[in-house]
C-alpha cells in the first residue's frame, strides 16, 4: 500500500487517492497532495478588525432582545468574548442582562 498523508482537516489516516486528488472518507475533504491547508475564516467586527477569544468589544447599535422589553444600548462594553460558529458568532455575558449571543457586525473591538 502507498503511504498517503493524513487528512489535513480531521487527521484521519484512511485517505485514498482518486486520480490526482486525495480524499478523506470520514469528512469528505478533497485535496491535491502538497496543497496548503486553508486557514479558518477569521471573524471581524463592523470595521474589519479581527476578533479573538477574550477580546473586549463595544456595541455600536441599540439591540432589542428578542422576547423581552430590554435593550442593549449603544456603547455597552462587553469583556471576555468567545467566538462561536453560526449566525450570532459572539457568545458573551453582558452585565445587567446575562448571557447573550451577538452578531459581529454590530460590535467594535476595543484596543
Amino acid at each position: 500500500m502507498e503511504n498517503l498523508p493524513n487528512c489535513p482537516m480531521c487527521q484521519s489516516e484512511y485517505t485514498y487517492a482518486d486520480r490526482e486528488l486525495l480524499i478523506c472518507p470520514e469528512c469528505a475533504h478533497e485535496w491535491q497532495e502538497g496543497e496548503a491547508v486553508q486557514e479558518e475564516e477569521t471573524k471581524a467586527d463592523a470595521y474589519g478588525n479581527p476578533l479573538q477569544d477574550g477580546d473586549t468589544i463595544t456595541v455600536i447599535k441599540d439591540l432589542k432582545i428578542k422576547g423581552s422589553s430590554a435593550v442593549v444600548k449603544v456603547g455597552t462594553k462587553v469583556k471576555n468574548i468567545r467566538l462561536i460558529d453560526g449566525d450570532h458568532d459572539i457568545d458573551c455575558r453582558i452585565d445587567g442582562i446575562g448571557p447573550m449571543k451577538l452578531k459581529s457586525e454590530f460590535v467594535k473591538k476595543l484596543s
